[in-house]
């Protein structure tokens, strides 16, 4: 394998088609002295918006892009899975090692809602220590861990950037361990794919700088509002955050019940503006905004005192949602 050229790969269907084209174009005019070869698990994604990607691919210089089947999930497992967000196309990085030639030994996944604001050199090379993949430790209580079979005090991370050693991969027969767990859990698996990654890789994942996934939460929060709302039994520093949140080399518009992401109108995210620059240098400039659709019980959060709201809003966050998440798994193993 050529270890200078950086192997991307991002997975998606119609809906986030345009908003993928614009985080590639992101990193195409930040990484022009490198050679990228794009792969894309194509979940239905539309014809127009694979033609304008791989004439982007033609004007940066970059090899065509290699289009891929994104496998069903249900289909495979020949039961129905459950996705709480999203569309099932998610799952589609699992079988990224199918679609890969073996000759490829490393390959960085993206999701849609990114922008690269720099080189990704420094990420592309970094030592893995002999894990399967390198990612965001994540802020989620210990009763997330407990509902995908982790110990209190593993790692549960963002699976929206991940820099993956595929040899290892498919070494420790990583896919099939996550088809596994999907199975025993009868297709119903806490945060969907993120819960079914978690659940192979916690132990086998390097925990990089929060710099390389800035996730709206750093935003969002201060650092104590953070750790209050999220209660993490472990994280990175505050210093670390400070750092991603005002220099970050990849800006993950992950979503939150506090703020809009870029594509809808009127966002404040401090990188919002970033967002939209990349979309008007693109094929995708004249696409409209969106409108931001909000249930009830978000619209009475935000009208509540910042303190009342961080308080009851971190006992759902923390507490709640794998509360019910737990009481709905034992509901439907009762039914099978």
């Amino acid at each position: 394998m050529d270890s200078k050229t950086m192997h991307i790969v991002y997975a998606s269907d119609k809906n986030y088609g345009p908003i993928m084209g614009i985080s590639v174009i992101s990193l195409l005019e930040n990484n022009k002295s490198e050679r990228i070869c794009l792969h894309f698990l194509d979940g239905g994604i539309d014809g127009e918006d694979k033609k304008r990607i791989e004439e982007l691919c033609g004007v940066y210089g970059m090899p065509r892009p290699h289009w891929m089947p994104s496998d069903d999930i249900s289909r495979e497992l020949r039961m129905k899975v459950n996705c709480d967000r999203g569309s099932l196309s998610q799952f589609a990085r699992i079988f990224v090692s199918r679609h890969i030639d073996e000759s490829i030994d490393r390959i960085l996944s993206l999701d849609c809602d990114t922008i690269v604001r720099k080189s990704l050199r420094e990420l592309w090379d970094l030592n893995l220590k002999d894990k399967t993949a390198a990612v965001l430790k994540d802020a989620f209580s210990k009763h997330y861990r407990a509902n995908i079979a982790l110990a209190p005090d593993d790692i549960i991370f963002n699976a929206g950037v991940m820099l993956i050693d595929l040899k290892r991969w498919r070494e420790r027969d990583i896919e099939g361990r996550i088809l596994d767990f999907i199975r025993l859990r009868r297709g119903f698996v806490e945060k969907c794919d993120q819960g079914a990654l978690n659940s192979a890789l916690s132990r086998d994942c390097l925990c990089f700088s929060p710099e390389f996934n800035a996730v709206t939460i750093f935003f969002d929060f201060t650092y104590r509002e953070m750790l209050s709302y999220r209660k993490p039994p472990d994280y990175y520093m505050e210093e670390e955050v400070i750092r991603a949140a005002e220099d970050p080399i990849i800006v993950h518009y992950t979503a939150s019940f506090l703020s809009k992401r870029p594509w809808m109108k009127n966002c404040m995210h401090p990188w919002a503006g970033e967002w939209l620059k990349y979309k008007e240098m693109s094929p995708w400039k004249d696409e409209p905004l969106s409108e931001e659709h909000l249930s009830l019980r978000v619209r009475i959060m935000r009208k509540l005192p910042r303190a009342l709201m961080l308080r009851l809003a971190g006992l759902l966050q923390a507490y709640g949602r794998p509360w019910l998440y737990a009481v709905r798994r034992r509901r439907l193993e009762r039914s099978k």
